[in-house]
């Protein structure tokens, strides 16, 4: 059974490994969840240095479970300005170091205080 078990494990790895990141397009942008307010509502600050108030859209809402700290691609609202957005994608850990590699998330040290 331990062998089997082992087996899993490597495909998981090497599947995480494979799976394509997903990249910012037009106003998207990478951000920190720093605090969730409850009702699906969430306090991120973005690597464009504002903070936003986001929330996940109905689609998303039973699929994405996301904690204080998660890296998150927030895409802004178009009529609720700048203050405002919706967290579209939850990056897992392989998909960070991928992006710290590739110079995405360079302000990331600065804020490794979450």
């Amino acid at each position: 059974m331990s062998k089997k078990k082992e087996e899993l494990e490597r495909q998981q790895q090497e599947q995480e490994e494979i799976q394509r990141v997903k990249l910012p397009r037009g106003k998207q942008v990478l951000g920190i969840l720093d605090q969730r307010l409850g009702a699906s509502r969430m306090r991120v600050k973005c690597f464009d240095a504002k903070t936003r108030i986001c929330r996940i859209p109905g689609r998303l809402k039973r699929k994405l479970w996301i904690r204080e700290g998660d890296i998150v691609l927030v895409e802004p609202w178009e009529f609720g300005g700048d203050d405002k957005g919706d967290v579209i994608f939850k990056y897992r850990q392989s998909q960070i170091q991928w992006l710290k590699n590739r110079g995405y998330i360079k302000q990331l040290d600065g804020l490794e205080e979450f």
